[in-house]
C-alpha cells in the first residue's frame, strides 16, 4: 500500500543530468531523511487527534479545556501535510525529474495518485453510508458532492496526477522562478476565486479554489504549500550532509513559523482568544481565510523545524509517530476505519459520551495505528523474504 505523499527512497542516485539540482558529490547513496517521515508523522497524529474525537463528539460538547488547548493546534496538521508532501516531492523525485528515467518514475507517481484516489473512493463509503442515503454516497463518488474526513484523501489523488507532468519544468526553473511560485499560485488561485464564474459548477470550484459549501482542498489554493514543501525539500536535500546547514534551515523555519503566529496574534489583538476557539471549531478553514492560515502555517513551519532540527536522533525517540508517518497512507485507512465503523459503528460512541473518554479513545488510536504500521512493514519483511529464500 503507497503512501498518501511519496515516500522517501532508501537510496537515490541522481543522473548527472541533474547535478546542477543536487550536488554531484551528494548524488549517490542518499540515505532515508527520518526527519520527514517525522514531520509527516506529527501531521497524521493531529490528524487522529482531531478526527477522533471529532467523530465521537460535537464541538458544543467539548470541554473548554480540550477546545482551544487541544483542537486549535490539531490546525497545525493540514498545513503540515500539504508542506511535507512538497518536501518528499523534493527529496525524493526532483533530482530525478530530467534523468532519462523520468518517464518511469513519473508513471509511478501517476500510479500511486490513481491508488490514493481508490482508498479515497472507498473510505467516502466508509465515511458516508452509516449516516446518509444511498444518493448522497453516490454523489459523492461522482464528485457532486464530498465527504469531510477523507477529502485530504481527494486532493492527494488529484494532486499526483498533474504534478508529475511539472517536476521536471520545477527542477530546470531559475531559484527566482521557483521562489516566487507559491505567491504566483496563491495570486492565480485569488484571481480565479474572485473572477471566474462557476455558475451550476460549485463542485469544480471546490477542487480548484474551494467553495462554502463543501468541506474540500482546493488545487490552487492549498497548491502554495505543497512548493514552499518543494522549495525547502530542495534546502534540506542540499543540507542533508551538513549538521550546521540543516540547523540553519531549521532557525529559518523557527523563525519564519514565530513570524506568522506573531502576526496572527498581533492581528487578532485582544480578540486572540475568541480567534483560537473559532480556529478549533474550523472557522476559516475551507475556504482557507488569513487567520486561519497564519496559525496553521505559523505551527506547521514551527512542527517541522523540530523535526529537522531533532534530525534521526528525534525520529529514533519518536519512533511511533515516524513509523506513521513513513506509512502515511496505511496510517489514515486504518484510522478512518476505526472510527467510523469500530467507534460509531459497533461501539455506538457517536454524541453519548465524555470528552475525556472520548480523548482517551483517540490517544488508543494513535498507539494502535503505530502498532498496525508496525505489524504490516514486519508481515512485509516476512513475505520478502520468503520470496527470496
Amino acid at each position: 500500500m503507497a503512501s498518501i505523499a511519496p515516500p522517501i527512497p532508501r537510496t537515490a542516485t541522481p543522473a548527472s543530468t541533474t547535478a546542477r539540482v543536487v550536488p554531484q558529490s551528494r548524488a549517490v547513496a542518499s540515505p532515508r531523511i527520518e526527519a520527514v517521515d517525522l514531520a509527516r508523522g506529527l501531521a497524521i497524529v493531529l490528524m487522529i487527534v482531531s478526527h477522533g474525537i471529532n467523530g465521537m463528539l460535537a464541538f458544543e460538547q467539548f470541554t473548554p479545556w480540550g477546545l482551544v488547548p487541544v483542537h486549535a493546534v490539531t490546525k497545525f496538521a493540514s498545513s503540515l501535510f500539504l508542506i511535507v508532501f512538497g518536501v518528499a516531492l523534493a527529496v525524493a523525485y526532483v533530482p530525478h525529474a530530467t534523468s532519462p528515467d523520468w518517464s518511469r518514475r513519473r508513471w509511478s507517481l501517476v500510479l500511486t495518485g490513481l491508488w490514493v484516489m481508490l482508498w479515497y473512493k472507498v473510505l467516502t463509503v466508509v465515511e458516508l453510508a452509516p449516516t446518509h442515503s444511498s444518493a448522497q454516497v453516490l454523489d459523492a463518488l461522482l464528485y457532486r458532492d464530498f465527504p469531510s474526513y477523507v477529502e485530504i484523501l481527494g486532493f492527494y489523488a488529484i494532486a499526483l496526477l498533474w504534478i508529475p507532468f511539472v517536476l521536471p519544468l520545477w527542477a530546470r526553473a531559475p531559484l527566482v522562478l521557483r521562489a516566487a511560485s507559491p505567491m504566483l499560485m496563491a495570486g492565480l488561485a485569488f484571481v480565479v476565486h474572485r473572477t471566474v464564474d462557476f455558475e451550476g459548477l460549485a463542485p469544480l470550484q471546490a477542487l480548484l479554489v474551494e467553495h462554502p459549501d463543501f468541506y474540500t482542498w482546493g488545487q490552487l489554493s492549498r497548491g502554495p504549500l505543497v512548493l514552499v514543501g518543494l522549495l525547502i525539500g530542495g534546502a534540506l536535500l542540499a543540507a542533508r550532509d551538513d549538521a550546521r546547514r540543516r540547523r540553519q534551515l531549521a532557525g529559518v523555519l523557527a523563525a519564519a513559523g514565530a513570524l506568522a503566529l506573531g502576526a496572527f496574534f498581533l492581528v487578532s489583538g485582544g480578540d486572540s482568544a475568541r480567534e483560537l476557539d473559532a480556529i478549533a471549531r474550523n472557522a476559516g478553514k475551507h475556504p482557507p481565510e488569513t487567520m486561519f492560515m497564519l496559525f496553521s502555517v505559523g505551527g506547521a513551519l514551527a512542527l517541522l523545524a523540530v523535526a529537522i532540527a531533532g534530525g534521526d536522533l528525534l525520529a529514533r525517540v519518536l519512533r511511533p509517530v515516524t513509523l506513521i508517518g513513513g506509512a502515511s497512507l496505511q496510517a489514515f485507512v486504518f484510522h478512518i476505519v476505526v472510527i467510523f465503523l469500530l467507534f460509531r459503528g459497533v461501539m455506538g460512541i457517536r454524541d453519548n459520551t465524555t470528552y475525556g473518554h472520548a480523548l482517551a479513545w483517540t490517544l488508543a488510536l494513535v498507539a494502535a495505528t503505530a502498532v498496525w504500521v508496525w505489524l504490516l512493514r514486519a508481515i512485509r519483511r516476512r513475505w520478502r523474504a520468503r520470496v527470496r529464500a
